[in-house]
C-alpha cells in the first residue's frame, strides 16, 4: 500500500509533470472505483491542473474550480504514460481503474501523456472522488494531524496516545482518524527504530512517548528523502529495498541479527524483532496475539 512517503514523492512527481496542463478526459474503466456522480467526470474536460497535493494518503489533483481525490488503497498504483494508449481498455476486467489524457501539448512531440491508475488483484478498494472542495470526502475531513506538518507536535502526539489509552500502539499509529499518513509497513518500521513492541498500550511513559515521536519523524523523513527525485515507477522498488522489518520475515534484524518475525491476522500481518522489541519473547502468531508467557 502507498503510503505517506509514496504518495509524497507521486505530489513531487505530478507536479512537474501536470501543472499548466489541460486535460482532455478522465475515462473511468472500473466503475467501482468512482465514488461520486456530482460533479460529473465530464466536467473536468478542458479544465486545466492548477496544483497537487497530499492529504494523509489521498492525492488531490486540483482541476480547474474542482479537485480528483485519489486514494489508491492497498494494491492501487499510478503509472505515467507518455502518449496515449492504442485502447481505452474493457471496462471492469483487468487491473485498469482509470486513464487521465491530456490535450496535446504544442511544446511537445509526444501527445496524449497522463497516467493511468490501476489495480491488482480481486478486491478493488481504489477510490477516485470528484468534489468541489476536499473536505467533501468523509475521510479527508476528519483525518488526524499530518506527522510533517508543524501542528504535530509531542505535546499533541502525547494527547493522542493519552486518549488511545490501552489500545495497542500499532494500530493506533494506523488508524488516519488519529494520525494521517502511514500505514502498515511505516507503523513495523517506527516500532522498530523505536525499540517498541507493536502491542504496547498507547498510554505510555514521557520517555517512551519522545522515543517514539523521534522514530516517526526519523522514519518517515528518512523515506522521503531517499525517494525525493524518483519517478512514479520507481517508488515500489526504492520502499521494498529499504524497509529494514517490513516485509523481511524469517531474514536477520539489520540492527541485532535476530530472525524477524510476524504475526499474521485475517487480512493483514506485521513483522518485528524480538530481541529490539520485545524483550526477546516472540508473540503468539494469532489474531489478538499476547506476549508468549
Amino acid at each position: 500500500m502507498p503510503e505517506l512517503p509514496e504518495v509524497h514523492a507521486l505530489v513531487t512527481d505530478l507536479r512537474a509533470r501536470l501543472i499548466g496542463r489541460t486535460v482532455k478526459r478522465l475515462e473511468i474503466v472500473a466503475f467501482s472505483a468512482l465514488k461520486t456522480f456530482d460533479p460529473p467526470v465530464s466536467a473536468l474536460e478542458g479544465q486545466v491542473v492548477r496544483g497537487v497535493d497530499r492529504h494523509g494518503k489521498y492525492l488531490d489533483l486540483e482541476i480547474g474550480d474542482l479537485h480528483v481525490l485519489i486514494h489508491l488503497a492497498r494494491a492501487g498504483w499510478l503509472r505515467w504514460r507518455e502518449s496515449a494508449p492504442q485502447s481505452s481498455g474493457r471496462p471492469n476486467r483487468g487491473p485498469l481503474a482509470a486513464r487521465l489524457v491530456l490535450a496535446d501539448d504544442d511544446s511537445a512531440v509526444s501527445t496524449g501523456s497522463g497516467f493511468d491508475l490501476t489495480e491488482a488483484g480481486t478486491k478493488k478498494s481504489l477510490a477516485i472522488h470528484v468534489v468541489r472542495s476536499p473536505m467533501d470526502v468523509d475521510r479527508v475531513r476528519t483525518l488526524g494531524p499530518d506527522p510533517l506538518s508543524p501542528r504535530f507536535t509531542v505535546e499533541a502526539f502525547r494527547a493522542i496516545l493519552a486518549a488511545a489509552g490501552r489500545s495497542q500502539i500499532k494500530g493506533v499509529l494506523r488508524n488516519q482518524a488519529l494520525i494521517a499518513g502511514i500505514g502498515n509497513a511505516y507503523s513495523d518500521e517506527i516500532l522498530h527504530v523505536a525499540r517498541m513492541s507493536p502491542f504496547k498500550p498507547a498510554d505510555m511513559a514521557e520517555e517512551e512517548s519522545a522515543r517514539l515521536y523521534d522514530a516517526i519523524h526519523e522514519t518517515l523523513q528518512a523515506a522521503i528523502d531517499r525517494a525525493d527525485g524518483l519517478a512514479a515507477s520507481e517508488l515500489k522498488a526504492e520502499k521494498k529495498t529499504n524497509l529494514r522489518v517490513h516485509g523481511r520475515t524469517g531474514e536477520a534484524c539489520p540492527v541485532c541479527g535476530d530472525t524477524i518475525r510476524q504475526v499474521t491476522y485475517s487480512d493483514s500481518s506485521l513483522q518485528y524483532c524480538p530481541t529490539c522489541q520485545t524483550g526477546g519473547k516472540p508473540l503468539a502468531d494469532r489474531v489478538l496475539s499476547r506476549l508468549l508467557k
